[in-house]
């Protein structure tokens, strides 16, 4: 089984535990595991949430009032965790992934204070809820037979965080550390806060691959975070099994696989004849196709949706100029795979002349065949004939050419 971790607002220890409860992760399980560990003075609990029309989790540690009267964030040295972790009763590959991600946080805590790890001094994460996440999550991933893990792109935001050592820039500086050097990916998010916690990034830095999996999709669980923000503020973990990619070599050999670009924008302080021009600049400029789509936008506003698909290369280029030549105030932009069937054109002689033909193939046969509308305008002009007629006549005569059945 694996995992996917969808980190649209971000990753916390305590909402990937959430979310692996949202998921199906029986807490009863949870706890017994847990107590196995020499740690006391908390609960662990769940609360059910509802945020902007999506159901979820809420994962809740609770320090029992005791533990709170005194040093609420008691410093732990690695040594003193990974004691704490070998003598709890988790099964062995729990166990090792949650040895491993105090063993990653304290290389880049070290790397921060320029010390080594074993002088490292965890304050946060040294904090019995934190302890919780960390291994609650490793136990939880095993009680969910979790063999791989994949995390999606991270959200980049700013501000400051109140840590043991004061304020400081968000994203933390362990959390950049702990993610530097992965194939992690940050888009840019225009808010304020922590989002991507140093606990959230350890786990996903040290268990995760940053890309999407091919799965067959078996649960969905949210797991929520405390902030209140614009939008429902939650962790999407997609599980299931994982599915043979499609083999390219058992594609026929002109069947071609590429990547484009697709752009899209909304639209609605442009007349026809201006989204025309638009239209024409793109396509001359390199796009690969542009199409327009209605839209009724807020206020009630009759609206326009482009849709550019663009080579890679080309993409930011097409973006820039629909930006200077168009209304819109901003573009999305995202990468998809496509599988293409081999296109050719040919001249054949038809009884009323020559013309070109748009050729599909697959596996080097021909499947389909349409006539160039230019040769079948300038055709229709000189016999005289309605130009529909002269494409379907063109069109027959390039079956029987290519020796195709009627469809």
């Amino acid at each position: 089984m694996l995992a996917y971790l969808d980190c649209f607002s971000g990753i916390s220890g305590d909402m990937l535990l959430g979310a692996l409860l949202d998921a199906g992760l029986d807490i009863e399980a949870l706890r017994a595991g847990l107590a196995t560990l020499p740690l006391d003075g908390y609960t662990l609990g769940a609360e059910t949430v509802m945020d902007h029309g999506i159901h979820g989790t809420r994962a809740l540690v609770q320090i029992e009032p005791s533990q709170q009267q005194g040093e609420q964030h008691p410093h732990r040295h690695l040594a003193e965790i990974e004691e704490m972790i070998v003598a709890a009763g988790l099964p062995e590959r729990a166990r090792e992934r949650a040895l491993a991600i105090f063993r990653r946080l304290s290389q880049a805590e070290a790397a921060i204070h320029n010390m080594s790890p074993g002088e490292v001094a965890f304050h946060e994460v040294g904090a019995v809820d934190s302890i919780v996440d960390i291994v609650g999550a490793a136990l939880g991933l095993e009680l969910l037979g979790i063999d791989a893990l994949y995390c999606s792109e991270l959200p980049l935001t700013s501000g400051r965080v109140q840590t043991a050592h004061g304020p400081l820039p968000v994203p933390a500086p362990a959390t950049l550390a702990l993610l530097q050097g992965t194939a992690a990916v940050w888009r840019s998010l225009p808010t304020e806060g922590e989002l991507v916690t140093p606990t959230g990034a350890a786990i996903v830095a040290e268990l995760a691959r940053f890309e999407r999996p091919t799965m067959r999709l078996h649960a969905t669980g949210y797991g929520f975070g405390q902030k209140q923000l614009p939008w429902a503020n939650c962790l999407r973990v997609l599980i299931g099994e994982e599915v043979e990619t499609l083999d390219k070599s058992s594609i026929e050999q002109d069947d071609e696989h590429d990547e484009v670009v697709v752009l899209e924008s909304n639209i609605d302080t442009m007349s026809g004849e201006a989204l025309g021009w638009l239209m024409e600049q793109l396509l001359a400029a390199g796009a690969l196709d542009v199409s327009y789509l209605p839209l009724h936008m807020k206020k009630n506003r009759p609206g326009t949706l482009l849709m550019v698909i663009a080579r890679p290369e080309d993409a930011e280029g097409l973006a820039r100029q629909v930006l200077r030549e168009s209304g819109t105030l901003g573009i999305r932009m995202r990468r998809q795979e496509r599988l293409k069937a081999e296109r050719r054109v040919e001249e054949i002689e038809t009884p009323l002349g020559s013309v070109h033909i748009k050729l599909k193939l697959i596996g080097g046969e021909v499947i389909a065949v349409t006539p160039e509308y230019e040769d079948c305008r300038a055709l229709a002009a000189q016999h005289h004939m309605p130009l529909e007629s002269m494409m379907e006549r063109v069109r027959e005569a390039a079956r029987a050419h290519f020796g195709l059945s009627h469809p």
